[in-house]
């Protein structure tokens, strides 16, 4: 696999992780009624949603690939 592919795919990972945030803080604000299942998925969401963030900036900031 060439590292313009594995970049592309560690990137899609990244959107998968925000996605996954997103419906975890839309379950725990609307769906759940439990107090902690709701602090467990908007815990899980903000982390999901930092470590997104941690992998978009090492992404772009790992500059172009040549191969």
């Amino acid at each position: 696999m060439s590292p313009a592919l594995l970049k592309m795919w560690i990137a899609l990972s990244s959107m998968v992780f925000m996605f996954v945030a997103v419906f975890a803080v839309y379950f725990s604000r609307y769906k759940l009624k439990n107090r902690v299942l709701k602090v467990l998925f908007s815990s899980a969401a903000y982390l999901f949603l930092i470590f997104a963030g941690l992998i978009i900036l090492f992404v772009v900031f790992s500059g172009p690939v040549n191969e």
